[in-house]
């Protein structure tokens, strides 16, 4: 198909809105089909005049193939700093000269998290380690608490451990992990300006064994990042052709200390835009609101974003940044009559 960007809509008033709209409710929403890389750089170039119209079709696509229902989640570190690898956005990085120290948090300190978790109707509950990938330890540590949430708290628990071996996929969905997060990070081309220790290839790789051990696909990253328009829509098409359960879409928060402490943070139109635009590359996928959104967008726009094709939060803080007060994005899905996602529909 070809597609003009040069086209206007003869919409009098409007004259900053391309054909891509019309292209993509027809694609995307009538047939379910998610925008190419080429369509996603167009609507990635609109103009700020057309935000509202491409939010508002981006929350017609979520509502039309994925429901109003928001699925809700809590994460924990559970080993915190020291990390080997040099992810030049990570504050984690024991290469960095950054304020984040080494830590472990114990069994019941994993399930009382998970417990609060549960109370704000979340069904997720993400177990996270700052590593290259789990050792021993780390893998006894997991097991014990994954066991002991199972068995205080009616949760799911995912994790986010770095990248495995196939014998450690194995034990993970033994476990009755339900899904597991590796961030491709960024597009494939742009990856080797963001780490160095290891490769996009080897993510992927993590990504295979844990979609044919059975486990739910949890793959996204951070936009912001230095990367070009065009590297963003390449990013998106990479991430649908892998066809995750969930992309957790971050933005920059530029840390201290780090190589990418300073960056400046994303716009918010350019935020909305991006988050609308993976919408439109990936219809069914659930599409939720990560870290960075509170600097990036703040409270007008953590709403504009619900109402623009996001249909899941983390709820809480983060890993080393703090988030919205759970209680405040209850509360703003309680105001927008936008359900949270029962367990059962999750399973």
């Amino acid at each position: 198909m070809s597609i003009s960007t040069t086209t206007l809509s003869d919409r009098p008033g409007d004259p900053g809105r391309s054909d891509i709209l019309a292209v993509a409710r027809e694609q995307v929403l009538e047939r379910g089909e998610g925008l190419t890389r080429e369509q996603v750089l167009e609507v990635l170039q609109l103009p700020d005049e057309s935000l509202d119209d491409l939010l508002a079709l981006a929350h017609d696509v979520r509502m039309r193939w994925c429901g109003p229902e928001v699925e809700v989640e809590g994460i924990i570190s559970l080993k915190t700093g020291g990390c080997p690898e040099d992810c030049h956005f990570c504050s984690q990085s024991g290469l960095f000269a950054s304020p984040v120290r080494s830590a472990w948090l114990d069994v019941p300190m994993l399930v009382e998290a998970a417990k609060q978790t549960a109370k704000t109707g979340a069904t997720e509950f993400c177990i996270v380690a700052a590593v290259r990938g789990p050792d021993e330890r780390l893998m006894g540590q997991v097991a014990a608490g994954v066991a002991a949430i199972k068995d205080a708290v009616d949760i799911n628990v995912a994790c986010s451990l770095g990248m495995l071996t196939p014998d450690q996929v194995t034990r993970l969905a033994e476990m009755g992990v339900h899904r597991y997060n590796h961030n491709l990070e960024t597009a494939r081309s742009y990856f080797p300006n963001v780490v160095t220790t290891h490769t996009w290839e080897e993510r992927w790789e993590t990504l295979r064994l844990v979609r044919e051990a059975g486990m739910e696909v949890c793959c996204g990253g951070i936009v912001g990042m230095g990367e070009t328009l065009e590297q963003r829509a390449e990013f998106a098409a990479q991430l649908a052709e892998l066809t995750p359960d969930e992309v957790p879409l971050n933005f920059l928060n530029p840390r201290p200390g780090t190589p990418f402490g300073d960056l400046e943070q994303m716009s918010g139109p350019d935020a909305l835009r991006t988050v609308a635009a993976y919408r439109l590359a990936m219809p069914r996928t659930v599409l939720r609101f990560a870290g960075g959104r509170e600097i990036t967008l703040g409270d007008l726009g953590a709403r504009q974003g619900l109402l623009g094709g996001i249909n899941a939060v983390i709820v809480g803080n983060y890993l080393t940044t703090l988030g919205r007060p759970a209680e405040a994005d209850i509360d703003l899905l309680g105001e927008l009559q936008m359900p949270i996602k029962a367990l059962n529909e999750t399973l």
